[in-house]
């Protein structure tokens, strides 16, 4: 999905905009996004060299793991970004962004470690881990 995006936290204390190409929606089920979010993640994601961020200084990065980081605003709690280290890209919840998205469901990843009080039944792909082509450090 490329053009300009824009989306931000629940406060307005963090917006930021996208310029570049953003990947359609991942739906990640994996223990950690489940802890965080309560239900799991959808994220799209776009080059870091494509995002600008308005509050960044109110942006808490909480290292999820050895190489992976996971933002939210330190004031109302939003959950933003998942950063890879190394890589030049960042992820972004897709619930984030501003109406019209325009974003297009893609699959789901770690379903293997869904919770076992709902199903996946939309007909998008499923992959018990991740799938051939994306980067995560949740195990």
């Amino acid at each position: 999905m490329t053009g300009i995006h824009t989306g931000g936290c629940l406060c307005g204390a963090v917006r930021y905009t996208t310029s570049g190409p953003m990947r359609e929606v991942v739906f990640c089920h994996c223990g950690q996004c489940r802890k965080q979010t309560g239900l799991y993640y959808a994220s799209t994601n776009v080059a870091d060299s494509d995002i600008a961020i308005e509050g960044a200084d109110e942006v808490t990065w909480y290292h999820s793991s050895d190489k992976g980081r996971r933002g939210f605003c330190k004031h109302c709690g939003s959950t933003l970004f998942w950063k890879y280290e190394g890589t030049g890209q960042i992820s972004i919840q897709a619930g984030s962004v501003d109406m019209p998205t325009n974003l297009t469901p893609g699959y789901h990843i770690f379903c293997a470690d869904k919770g076992d009080f709902y199903e996946i039944n939309d007909g998008l792909p499923q992959f018990r881990k991740d799938s051939p082509g994306i980067v995560t450090n949740t195990e």
